[in-house]
């Protein structure tokens, strides 16, 4: 059940929070996460008095109806704003004991995803994946100047009526099932989860902010906006969203990967060889999703083209809500999203495809979770039609259980067509096991952090 809002007060209110983003506050005094940043960024400017509010509601665990969960509960900043443990579905409630249904994303480079949208798959796609998502480049919003007004979002490339043709492809939006559109209503939705922070309702969320907020919200928004519940609910939002938006560690390109694009690190062997397989259209062809190359302008690669993708993952017996076999996830058409496209059967089992920067760094994989080695997720990629008892369980008759988390009456939506998901039952998988090892190789290159000088001293030593 999301928070209820006046929607139509975002604009003005972001204008609003905006005006005073110049005047600058002391730190929280929670740590963030920090990384050296490339030649191509600046050091990490002053957060903006909107901004350094949205920090200590970001790490405030009093917001929570047990008072024991904030945000950076699960989006740890020491692990690139994803949990630091290995659980399935992360454990929130009042007493931090309710399951989630399924596996809690990083927040890191979020800011640049455009608003759900049925569209057609953009030319960059079609054309070598060369681009992520025209006009939504992290980096580009990152050294944007602070004045951005409504709700953030990036733009999506096509705008559709889901009506249209049959080609069209489900693209953008927040969480894994693209829900809702904006930073905003990503970081509020939480808060009355059952499973999250719990909160019971929108006046329980505005009592504590009443309480420990009031008279900042006051100092900043004024006495109207602190004493209406649906302008102060939003006006947080926008305070979150901006944390997000000036915080450097949320969006750092300080990968190895980061530096090769830009000249200034050379990739091993191995890492090499695992990138022309991640390129390689009739191998790995993991860039036809999770785009690699710099755009014509510079702007550095989100590893991502916003897509829904119906891939077929093995159920995770972990997930408390699977012991119930009559129980699915099916990503746009529930549980958790209920509108127009969500009735719509073509999206069933469809869900966004993730970034893959920092991808080494997760504990589990797949909205379920249900991996824990990227070598087993490639695996997965490469081996669900040519080996797919090496995927799926069995039954007691010895019958593979493939795509046993999906549906029968869904199960014509997963994807058979592109590579390496094209081959047939016997077929040799598109990686053998030195190819999945080169690969993984290189998605250990895009994490965060990577000191070129320390490669330099290990090459001289």
């Amino acid at each position: 059940m999301p928070l209820q809002f006046n929607r139509r007060l975002l604009p003005l209110l972001a204008l609003a929070g905006l005006s005073l983003a110049g005047a600058a506050v002391g730190m929280a005094s929670e740590p963030a996460a920090t990384a050296p940043a490339t030649d191509s960024y600046d050091d990490q400017a002053p957060l903006s008095t909107v901004a350094q509010l949205g920090k200590k509601l970001f790490f405030d665990p009093s917001l929570s109806g047990g008072g024991q969960m904030s945000c950076a509960t699960c989006h740890d900043p020491a692990n690139h704003y994803a949990p630091a443990n290995g659980l399935a579905v992360q454990l929130g409630g009042p007493h931090l004991d309710q399951p989630g249904i399924r596996a809690v994303p990083s927040l890191a480079y979020k800011m640049s995803t455009p608003s759900f949208s049925i569209g057609e798959e953009s030319p960059a796609d079609e054309a070598a994946e060369a681009s992520p998502m025209t006009e939504a480049s992290g980096v580009a919003l990152a050294n944007a100047p602070a004045a951005v007004a409504g709700p953030l979002t990036a733009q999506a490339v096509v705008k559709a009526d889901a009506a249209a043709a049959a080609n069209l492809v489900p693209q953008g939006g927040m969480f894994w099932d693209g829900r809702v559109d904006s930073l905003e209503d990503q970081a509020l939705q939480p808060m009355i989860s059952p499973f999250e922070m719990a909160n019971a309702d929108a006046a329980a969320v505005y009592a504590k902010l009443k309480k420990g907020y009031g008279k900042e919200i006051s100092a900043l928004f004024g006495d109207n906006v602190a004493n209406d519940q649906d302008m102060m609910i939003s006006e947080i939002g926008f305070a979150l969203a901006r944390y997000q938006v000036e915080e450097r560690s949320f969006h750092p390109y300080t990968s190895k990967y980061d530096y090769y694009l830009l000249g200034k690190a050379v990739l091993t062997d191995a890492e090499a060889r695992g990138l022309k397989l991640f390129d390689d259209a009739n191998k790995g062809n993991c860039a036809s999703c999770h785009l690699d190359k710099m755009t014509g302008d510079g702007q550095m690669p989100n590893f991502t083209d916003f897509e829904f993708e119906a891939l077929g993952a093995p159920r995770n017996p972990a997930i408390p809500a699977n012991a119930d076999a009559h129980y699915y996830d099916t990503g746009i058409c529930g549980p958790l999203r209920n509108d127009t496209y969500s009735a719509q059967q073509q999206n069933c089992g469809l869900f966004k495809t993730p970034t893959l920067r920092n991808v080494a760094t997760r504990h589990v994989f797949f909205h379920n979770g249900v991996y824990r080695t990227l070598e087993d997720v490639t695996r997965f990629y490469v081996k669900r039609d040519t080996n797919p008892e090496e995927i799926y369980p069995k039954d007691a008759s010895g019958k593979v259980l493939k795509y046993d988390d999906l549906p029968t009456q869904y199960q014509a939506n997963i994807d058979v067509i592109d590579v390496p998901m094209n081959r047939k039952l016997g077929d040799a998988p598109a990686l053998n096991d030195a190819e999945i090892a080169d690969v993984v190789a290189f998605l250990k290159t895009l994490t965060d952090g990577y000191d070129p000088a320390k490669d330099s001293m290990k090459a001289a030593k």
